[in-house]
């Protein structure tokens, strides 16, 4: 078993898809679908930990701390108070994460975490909880969504062991996040010569019809002006990887730079300001398939 070590403020993985966070910056999220690690602090439940869903982290930890009479839950009433420590939040629907939760809370109960060991009696709750967070996020099929691991209190945050560390397309982040609803006419616009001169798919070459903007995705760097159906461009990022159903990250058919899939559903969300908003509603057809 891997043991966990304390750390101050660790550093961020410095990836093209990460940016250094200044903990007391929120970070707002359109399309917000997370789940969260609750640790106790009443010194009579002291270590306790609790694992749950949320659209709205800020509104949910004052429910839970507030007792199930005003939303919280029945296994945190009356044990408060409680720090939401952790979330990770990028799911692509409600269901997959419910599901991500489900195997969290229980996992050997799920046949796709059978490998975990169990808990030992030295081992604290809230480091088994880690332990198994790691092993998830490098099994399928969480392995391949486009997902932000973010610490929300400073003085709770862990390494990741250098043998269980997430696949480098999930960013671990620090500070806390502010779920906000989508508005119309959000979406970032398109760079300059996108969806303008090019009426065509750069994968399939097929005419867009009228209404297909929801389910166009462009390439956000400086001059390219490759649009493309979100399930041509799927496909096209999935030949080398036939039995997968989501991708990773592909080159970009137009200026053939290797983007991530996450990082082009974010774009499509208009969300690509600050790369942890979450993926759209266009993947929802696929955590149908994120079975545990």
């Amino acid at each position: 078993m891997t043991a966990w070590s304390a750390v101050t403020f660790p550093p961020e993985r410095t990836l093209g898809c990460l940016q250094h966070l200044d903990a007391a910056m929120v970070v707002e999220v359109c399309s917000f679908f997370g789940v969260y690690l609750l640790y106790c602090t009443n010194p009579r439940y002291h270590g306790r930990i609790y694992i749950g869903f949320t659209v709205n982290p800020e509104r949910r930890i004052i429910q839970h701390n507030a007792g199930k009479r005003r939303g919280g839950a029945w296994k945190t009433s009356g044990r408060g108070p409680w720090d939401m420590v952790l979330i990770v939040h990028g799911f692509p629907s409600d269901v997959a994460a419910l599901r991500f939760e489900w195997a969290w809370q229980h996992p050997h109960s799920s046949r796709r975490l059978n490998h975990v060991t169990r808990r030992t009696s030295r081992e604290r709750q809230f480091d088994f909880h880690l332990r198994v967070l790691a092993h998830m996020l490098r099994t399928a099929p969480w392995c391949r969504l486009p997902l932000t691991i973010r610490w929300l209190k400073q003085e709770y945050a862990r390494d990741f062991p250098p043998d269980l560390e997430p696949p480098l397309h999930m960013p671990v982040a620090f500070g806390p996040v502010r779920a906000v609803k989508e508005t119309k006419g959000a979406k970032a616009a398109p760079s300059e010569g996108q969806g303008v001169t090019l009426k065509r798919c750069s994968v399939c070459l097929k005419r867009f019809q009228e209404g297909d903007d929801d389910i166009l995705l462009h390439c956000f760097h400086p001059g390219c002006t490759m649009v493309a159906h979100i399930m041509c461009l799927a496909n096209f990022f999935l030949e080398k990887e036939p039995d997968h159903i989501l991708p990773i990250e592909g080159p970009c058919p137009g200026c053939k730079n290797l983007v991530l899939w996450g990082d082009l559903i974010r774009h499509h969300k208009g969300c690509y300001g600050d790369l942890e908003a979450d993926p759209t509603s266009s993947q929802e057809h696929w955590a149908n398939e994120l079975q545990l």
